[in-house]
């Protein structure tokens, strides 16, 4: 790089560059990443439009996010079996319709718990009533995963 010096009377100049502050650069970016900029200032501005931005121009599919479909579960709920002296009902329940980690080959309070809430959810008989959930029996299948979950209750 050439530099060119002027020296008129008492006044020394240069057209060289100064250097980058690099302290000034990892100041800024420290104060972007720990969140140290004041509320209204313009740093903060810039920072808040910029999450907005991604957390509407990101696509749902890059999250796995999607809505549960109460009409996959309404279809995937039958009825098996209705005993009106005991009023006792058995429901059919697709295990597709739980989450992965909740299914279970046997009973558990977690388990019940699910399953009484899709039940409450889908079967319109058993919409804002109480119920109670009072066996649950896994169908497995040849391999040895859970398909079907038969749920007896009693309103």
């Amino acid at each position: 790089m050439e530099t060119v010096c002027c020296i008129c009377g008492m006044e020394w100049s240069s057209t060289e560059r100064p250097p980058t502050d690099m302290r000034a650069l990892w100041r800024g970016l420290a104060g972007t990443i720990f969140w140290s900029y004041d509320r209204g200032s313009w740093p903060y501005d810039v920072v808040v439009i910029l999450i907005v931005l991604f957390v509407l121009a990101t696509p749902r599919h890059w999250f796995h996010d999607q809505p549960r479909s109460d009409a996959l579960a309404s279809t995937s709920v039958q009825v098996i079996s209705e005993d009106p002296g005991s009023q006792i009902q058995t429901y059919r329940l697709d295990a597709k319709l739980l989450a992965p980690e909740k299914r279970s080959a046997r009973s558990t309070p977690e388990l019940e718990r699910e399953t009484h809430d899709i039940l409450g959810r889908t079967v319109e008989g058993l919409k804002d009533h109480t119920f109670q959930v009072v066996r649950i029996d896994p169908i497995q299948s040849s391999d040895g995963s859970v398909q079907y979950y038969d749920v007896m209750i009693h309103p």
